[in-house]
């Protein structure tokens, strides 16, 4: 379905029926696709919902739409056109930002956060930035090479070729305008301020984002666990889709 709001079209699935809600996203450039395996696991628990934030997979928006602020709001769009009066709001990558950014606007609506090698801060460019110069002077290859990074383990050959599919559907503008809005971010310095349980699952081999990132975060949030998954590359609800439904369920049944 498609959600009208602010501008823009947001595409938006939901399955499952449970009593409890977990909405979530994907990250840079990366539609709600990355997390079909852990909905597969959690649906029949859970009422599971996700969405295609602005610029990337099936949702329409104009590009000068996309702000951190719109894609806070969007958040609560699509919560309220769901019915979601609260739940669960998990993120990839640089999603990370937004699902901080919207547990700190309203928190009595995100019951608990879950961050996959989350993305909450990135040094403001102070030299040349050679992955954008890529992006604006060598668009396909630059964004081959990503994938190839997010998946460098050879037995995910299946899941690369998918990847390379879910990140065609993000156009050259729309990907810089996402990748621009991160520069200079860091949400960090309010980490104490979100009482929220927080799951953050990371992947130690990730070459986008440093596990380290994450272990900083956790000792900054008042309420966090982290998982690590060993080896992986940066999108493990691609290839670990089962362990982190398993490791969501039994973080929130403590709850």
């Amino acid at each position: 379905m498609f959600i009208t709001y602010n501008h823009a079209q947001l595409f938006t699935v939901a399955f499952g029926g449970g009593s409890r809600h977990l909405l979530a996203m994907g990250g840079w450039a990366g539609s709600w696709e990355l997390w079909v395996d852990p909905f597969m696991h959690l649906s029949g628990a859970w009422r599971t919902a996700a969405y295609d934030h602005r610029g990337v997979g099936a949702t329409v928006c104009p590009t000068d739409s996309i702000t951190l602020d719109a894609l806070t709001d969007d958040v609560f769009a699509v919560m309220d056109a769901l019915h979601m009066e609260s739940g669960v709001l998990a993120a990839e990558s640089a999603g990370a930002a937004i699902a901080l950014r919207a547990a700190l606007q309203q928190p009595e609506r995100i019951r608990g956060l879950v961050l996959v090698d989350g993305m909450t801060r990135r040094e403001a460019s102070t030299a040349p930035d050679m992955f954008r110069m890529g992006l604006q002077h060598q668009f396909p290859q630059t964004m081959a090479r990503f994938v190839e990074m997010c998946l460098p383990d050879p037995q995910y050959e299946a899941e690369r070729r998918w990847g390379h599919q879910i990140l065609a559907r993000c156009a050259q503008p729309d990907a810089l305008r996402l990748y621009d809005l991160m520069d200079g971010l860091n949400l960090h310095a309010q980490a104490a301020q979100i009482q929220q349980p927080t799951l953050l699952i990371h992947s130690t081999g990730d070459q986008i984002v440093p596990a380290d990132d994450s272990r900083t975060l956790a000792a900054l949030l008042p309420n966090a666990r982290l998982h690590l998954i060993e080896g992986s590359g940066h999108v493990p609800t691609l290839t670990h889709g089962a362990e982190i439904a398993r490791v969501i369920e039994a973080f929130f049944g403590e709850q």
